[in-house]
């Protein structure tokens, strides 16, 4: 839901303020306040964030997975007044340090996250199963999950020569990923939060 009823622009998002802990994204120059989301939603994105860090941990990559930390700038439109805050991602350790004397926002001409997570709600169904999709894509989001809860699946989505191809799991279906492909994660896992 639009917050704002003037277009900002995207220097006017990083300094906006309405002395509340609400979070925005930034859409076509509008402001859309992001929920908080079900106990079920912070369920799976605390256990997905945990599962990539071990993983991260294991196989000792220079990565680091991030819950709702870091803004991803994005083209739409044909212009770029648009700033998403993925559910998950993961980015290299080096891109993290390089935020920390900054707002927290990969911008258009910096390497993309190596993969990012949606997890789905009701309000935000249409945009994680198709404006984030098309967003992604386009900025070379190598990975890109979809966690639906209410439709018991995970879709995995890989980008190959500049398409993105999904691949849906359910039950008892082990993930494949492409950043971590030893993962032993199933998708009934995942969609329980690890409950």
């Amino acid at each position: 839901m639009a917050v704002a009823a003037n277009k900002l622009t995207f220097e006017e998002y990083l300094a906006y303020t309405d002395g509340t802990d609400t979070r925005y994204e930034l859409v076509n120059g509008e402001l859309v306040a992001m929920g908080i989301g079900s106990g079920l939603h912070g369920a799976i994105l605390k256990f997905l964030e945990n599962v990539f860090d071990a993983e991260i941990a294991r196989l000792q990559l220079e990565l680091v997975a991030l819950q709702a930390a870091v803004g991803v700038r994005s083209p739409r439109r044909g212009r770029w007044d648009t700033s998403r805050i993925p559910d998950v991602s993961v980015i290299a350790i080096n891109q993290w340090r390089e935020l920390q004397n900054r707002e927290a926002i990969i911008e258009l001409n910096e390497s993309p996250p190596k993969l990012v997570v949606e997890v789905v709600s009701d309000s935000t169904r249409r945009t994680d199963y198709r404006a984030k999709r098309a967003e992604y894509m386009v900025l070379g989001i190598a990975e890109y999950w979809i966690v639906d809860a209410d439709e018991a699946k995970v879709t995995v989505l890989l980008l190959v020569d500049d398409w993105y191809e999904a691949v849906e799991y359910r039950g008892n279906a082990l993930i494949r990923s492409g950043l971590f492909p030893e993962l032993s994660l199933t998708a009934t896992d995942l969609i329980s939060g690890g409950l």
